[in-house]
This record gives structure tokens, sequence and C-alpha cells, in this order.
């Protein structure tokens, strides 16, 4: 059964769409400027305010990139309770650093971990750092919002149990963004399929969420098991 929601907060809910779109429409005229990275940066996000696996997927990714490239991840850490940018080590606690952060960091001891709630200054830093030192690859945690900077990729994900076609504009419902947003994606990945979920349905959900630019992986419960997978702009570093 679905979540009652309040009607009243339909009307903010506009407002506040109207004040991203006027955003949005402000970066893609250029009247606010981004910022592409000298240092390809793959970015990992999604539209809504929940969780979708973001973390999952940037440690699958790790996984498929440490041995090829110096790899740093870039992300805001939410929810720390420390201030300004940092460069995290495994003797940080996850209050410093956030817990997203603080679980990469426990699997990837080694993994360059850039905590800083400012993405284009993070990266500045990064690209200031001597050859020997630089990274390789970016992979920007929830960065799909933060539009200062251009990643050469942007992974969108969506659960399959919450799909941002399905939902609303905060605060009526859990998007930052309208779901026009996935214009901007590389790929989308739907989260949490179900298991036996049939070919027709798998069709559909294709139909739905392709736009002619972008790929689409279906995972399962592990972002290793993707299927139903369509693209003319693969990801090439």
């Amino acid at each position: 059964m679905s979540k009652r929601r309040n009607i009243l907060l339909k009307i903010p809910a506009v407002l506040y769409g109207w004040g991203v779109g006027l955003r949005n429409f402000a970066f893609d005229m250029g009247m606010i400027k981004s910022v592409k990275p000298s240092i390809p940066t793959i970015c990992v996000g999604n539209l809504s305010a929940g969780g979708t696996g973001k973390t999952p997927h940037i440690e699958w990714l790790i996984r498929q990139l440490k041995d090829r490239y110096r790899l740093a991840v870039l992300s805001r850490g939410y929810g720390r309770t420390t201030k300004g940018p940092i460069i995290a080590t495994p003797g940080h606690t996850a209050q410093e650093i956030g817990d997203e952060p603080a679980q990469i960091l426990s699997k990837f001891p080694d993994l360059m971990m850039y905590i800083d709630g400012n993405r284009r200054r993070a990266i500045a830093a990064m690209e200031a750092l001597p050859e020997k030192e630089r990274p390789e690859v970016i992979l920007m945690d929830d960065g799909f919002q933060h539009r200062y900077v251009t990643p050469a990729y942007s992974i969108l994900l969506t659960s399959y149990y919450n799909l941002f076609t399905r939902d609303d504009l905060l605060p009526y419902g859990n998007l930052r963004e309208s779901a026009m947003g996935k214009l901007r994606a590389d790929t989308i990945i739907i989260t949490s399929l179900p298991s036996g979920l049939n070919p027709i349905d798998l069709r559909l959900l294709e139909g739905r969420y392709l736009p002619s630019h972008t790929k689409i992986s279906i995972s399962a419960e592990s972002p290793t098991q993707h299927r139903c997978r369509f693209s003319n702009r693969p990801l090439r570093l």
C-alpha cells in the first residue's frame, strides 16, 4: 500500500519545481557556469532524496577500475560533524567523514577519499596535485544535482520499488528534481530488481526509461547482476 500524502504539500512542491527548473535552465543556457574537470569524472547519483544503492555501485566501480587507474572518490560526507575539505584515511571516524566514506575506506584503505561539499573546489585541489599523486579517474558520489561540475559520464540510479516516474517533487514526494533530469544521464540503472521479473516487464521498463542517447542497466540486489544494456554512448576512459 502506498503512503498517504498530504495534498496540501502539492503547493510547495509546485513552487519548488519552478525553482529547480529555473536553476537547471540557467545551467543549460550557460547563464550559470559549469566546469568540466581535466580528470575524467564519473558521477553516480539519483533524482530522489532517498537511498537507491549509490554506495554499492561506487564500490562496484572501484573494483572494476582500481587495477587500471589511480582512483579518487569524492563525497560530501553526508552526516559528518566536521566542516571543510578532508582527505580521509582509514583512521577517520564515520562522525568525521560520514558513514558511506568510512564504509568504502574500510574495504579500500589505499583509496584516495576526498570529502568536500564543494565538488568544484575539491576537484580543483585534486587537479593541482603533483602528477604522480593526481588521480586518473574521479568517482563523484551523489553529485547528479551538483551541476557546477560537468562529469565525463553520469550514472543515474532509481529503485524498482520507488521509480522516479512514479514519484513527485519534494515535499509532496521524494524527488529533488523532475523526472526530465534523466536526460542528463548516460546510464540509468534500475536497482533492487525482483527475481523472476518476466521479459515483457523488462521491455516495458526499457521503453519508459530509455532516452535516445541513454543506456539502461537493470540490476538485482547486487550491482554485478546487470541485464538489458542499451547504449550508443558506452563508458570509455
